[in-house]
């Protein structure tokens, strides 16, 4: 069942993902070759706290960590702990967070240090990809209108999507119907109607798009060892169009 959230809601799901853009723009502020995913965690913990909020990672069908923190080859659910970022790296950062009964999701992968040219071009693409699809996301349209976009998007530029996981609806609860694929045939699933809130994720791969889950038993690598990005972003569909929700107030 999709819920449609009222404005209210709406609000209180923005405030989630102003929390959460927060979080990253810290994060990104200290990224350097030397630090632990740890060390992130560690950062992005304060935040939360700061804020009044809780990790909605924590806990989640077992999940170790606060956050999510995916190097090169791992494509998400990277487990926060004493492995090092080195120069050159592309690291994914994950966050949710919930507070008062409302959760945010957004997710971004950065550059640290010196990254060459392929690695740039793969986070140009995918953040592009992740921009094509909110750009989708009226009513009226399709919910596949997004998923293809996305597809379309990362694919002509000769890259994979992972079709293993995919975005969500979001509100009460983490993961709410609908399902987002980063795949599809336009003019298909279900119509897109005001009030709906969608976590719009591409995972786009410079190789192949088939995935591996470590002994870990949560980090999801590519198959082939060639790298991946995660960009995330959490959206309100409304009247005049879609509301990116995961960012910062001063960017509104």
């Amino acid at each position: 069942m999709i819920v449609l959230r009222s404005k209210q809601e709406i609000e209180k799901l923005r405030h989630c993902g102003e929390i959460t853009a927060e979080i990253l723009e810290a994060l990104e502020l200290i990224l350097k070759p030397g630090l632990t995913t740890l060390d992130l965690e560690r950062a992005a913990l304060g935040v939360i706290q700061k804020r009044g909020a809780r990790s909605a990672f924590k806990g989640y069908h077992g999940f170790p960590g606060n956050i999510c923190v995916s190097i090169n080859e791992e494509i998400v659910h990277g487990i926060p702990g004493p492995k090092k970022l080195r120069d050159g790296d592309i690291v994914g950062i994950d966050v949710g967070v919930v507070k008062n009964g409302y959760y945010g999701d957004m997710a971004r992968t950065y550059p640290v240090g010196t990254v060459d040219e392929e690695k740039i071009r793969l986070l140009n693409v995918s953040r592009e990809a992740l921009a094509k699809g909110v750009a989708q996301a009226f009513a009226g349209n399709w919910l596949h209108d997004i998923s293809h976009a996305i597809e379309k998007h990362a694919v002509g530029a000769g890259y994979s999507v992972v079709k293993a996981f995919v975005g969500h609806g979001i509100g009460t609860r983490m993961h709410e119907d609908p399902q987002v694929p980063n795949f599809g045939k336009p003019r298909t699933g279900p119509r897109l109607r005001p009030g709906m809130v969608l976590a719009i994720e591409p995972m786009v791969n410079m190789g192949t798009g088939e995935v591996v889950v470590l002994s870990d038993g949560w980090t999801a690598v590519t198959k082939d060892g060639r790298v991946s990005a995660h960009f995330e972003d959490t959206i309100a569909v409304t009247e005049s169009g879609p509301e990116v929700l995961t960012c910062l107030k001063k960017n509104r």
